[in-house]
């Protein structure tokens, strides 16, 4: 991950070079980071931004997740009653519950923030606490404020790079069937073709995100086991928070429960990582980050099996 982004940045300082010592220095290196519930994206997130930050390299590397981008709790209940009939609403995660202005005024700002004054009032950068109001979590008060130079922006979350599909691409996949999981998964668990084609027209409203990544890292498991693992990882991950802040989180039948509404986003949208979506009828616009992309192909111990450009 490390050898990617440097190469990256390399190439990334190349474009912005100016003999003009008017010019702004170049923006940060904005990396997209995906990757399922459990699978580790956060804590190599946070070891990839040490590993940059540290010797020989000595750069300035900023980390933020798209989870700090949720609605504060009251907005996450307000959007479950005003869409009471939509399961894949009913609490955080699917695209709908974050505040998309917020977002787009927190990566704006970061990508220009080179250009402003060191001593400036930089960008704060919001958190979210999962842990509050047992498990459904609410926005923490005090964020984090980010000052000049920047070097690499490492944006991470769940759904990270995935896209809309057509209204035809979404009825064609709700009925095949889902490697790992039981037949009629979907509908079994409440959900409705209908929730999926809300979430769809919701997510249009983050490629104007995605739009400003310069590079991309993907970590997944393999193809063989598409969905099954990612809830053993998720289990494991709030046991583990949960060992930390003296027990505060969702019960294990909860965790299982806030999985399930994950799943169609990765059902419907996550190729979208690699092959764009469908900007108009009959044309495709690959992502931005399309031929300088990696990414890692972790088992079930989220032991590497394999890295691959694309």
């Amino acid at each position: 991950m490390s050898s990617h982004v440097l190469t990256q940045l390399q190439a990334h300082r190349a474009r912005h070079a100016s003999p003009s010592v008017d010019r702004p220095a170049a923006p940060p290196l904005l990396v997209g980071v995906q990757g399922p519930q459990g699978s580790g994206k956060t804590y190599l997130t946070s070891i990839l931004r040490d590993t940059l930050q540290a010797p020989p390299h000595n750069l300035s590397v900023t980390v933020l997740s798209l989870d700090d981008l949720y609605l504060p709790h009251d907005g996450l209940v307000a959007v479950a009653q005003a869409y009471p009939d939509n399961g894949l609403l009913k609490g955080r995660g699917q695209p709908g519950t974050h505040d998309i202005p917020l977002g787009t005024e927190v990566l704006t700002k970061l990508k220009r923030i080179n250009e402003s004054p060191a001593d400036g009032p930089g960008v704060e950068l919001p958190s979210f606490d999962k842990s509050l109001f047992d498990g459904e979590g609410d926005r923490a008060p005090d964020g984090t404020v980010v000052r000049p130079p920047v070097d690499v922006v490492l944006f991470e979350g769940w759904c990270v790079g995935f896209y809309p599909i057509s209204p035809e691409e979404v009825e064609r996949r709700w009925t095949r069937p889902l490697p790992g999981l039981e037949e009629g998964f979907l509908e079994k668990r409440g959900y409705h073709m209908e929730d999926v084609l809300d979430i769809n027209e919701r997510l249009k409203g983050y490629i104007s995100w995605w739009d400003l990544f310069d590079t991309f890292i993907q970590i997944k498991p393999p193809d063989n086991h598409p969905y099954d693992f990612i809830y053993r990882w998720r289990l494991q991950q709030e046991h583990y928070m949960k060992e930390r802040n003296g027990g505060r989180g969702m019960a294990d039948e909860q965790v299982e429960k806030f999985v399930d509404r994950y799943i169609p986003g990765y059902v419907f949208f996550g190729d979208g990582v690699t092959s764009g979506y469908e900007e108009t009828p009959g044309k495709r616009r690959l992502p931005p980050w399309s031929g300088h992309a990696l990414r890692i192909v972790i088992g079930e111990n989220r032991e590497l099996l394999r890295g691959e450009p694309f």
